[in-house]
C-alpha cells in the first residue's frame, strides 16, 4: 500500500486539477487532501454537465460556503456550480439528455458575420507572390478560403 507521501507526490505530477483550497495550499497534512484529489480525479472523467451537477451535490452536502470550497477544490467557477444547483433543483428538466450543449450555441463564423471578408482576403492575397515559389498567384476564382 502506498504511503501518504507517495500519494501526494503522485498528485503533484498529475495533469488532474490540483486543489487550491487554503488548507491544501498551506502544505500542512490534513485528512481531506486525498479526498480533494479524488474529487478532481472523478471530475476529470465526467462530462461538462456531470461536473456541474456533482459539484452542486457536494456543495449542497457541505452547506454554507460549499460553492466557494468546491470552486477552490475543482477550479470551477462558483457561477457554474450555482448553475448546477439550479439545474438540480429543477430536477434537470431544462437540461438536454442527448447532447452536452443546446443547439444554436457558439459564435458565428467570421465569414457569416462579414460577407465581404473572403473577397477582401482574396484581393489582399492576389497581389502577393513572394511566398509562392513558382511566382504565379492563383486566380481569385480558383482560391477559396476554407477549402
Amino acid at each position: 500500500m502506498a504511503s501518504v507521501a507517495d500519494k501526494e507526490a503522485a498528485m503533484a505530477t498529475s495533469s488532474i486539477h490540483r486543489c487550491t483550497c487554503p488548507i491544501c495550499r498551506s502544505n500542512r497534512p490534513h485528512h481531506d487532501r486525498i479526498y480533494h484529489h479524488h474529487i478532481n480525479v472523478l471530475m476529470s472523467r465526467l462530462s461538462e454537465p456531470q461536473r456541474r451537477w456533482f459539484a452542486a451535490v457536494e456543495a449542497h452536502r457541505i452547506g454554507y460556503g460549499g460553492k466557494r470550497l468546491l470552486a477552490w477544490i475543482t477550479g470551477m467557477s462558483p457561477t457554474t456550480i450555482l448553475r448546477g444547483c439550479m439545474e438540480l433543483e429543477s430536477d434537470l428538466t431544462d437540461c438536454p439528455d442527448d447532447h452536452l450543449r443546446a443547439s444554436g450555441g457558439g459564435r458565428p463564423t467570421a465569414e457569416d458575420r462579414d460577407l465581404e471578408l473572403e473577397v477582401a482576403l482574396l484581393n489582399v492575397l492576389a497581389a502577393e507572390t513572394a511566398a509562392i515559389p513558382w511566382g504565379v498567384a492563383p486566380k481569385p476564382s480558383e482560391a477559396r478560403c476554407g477549402s
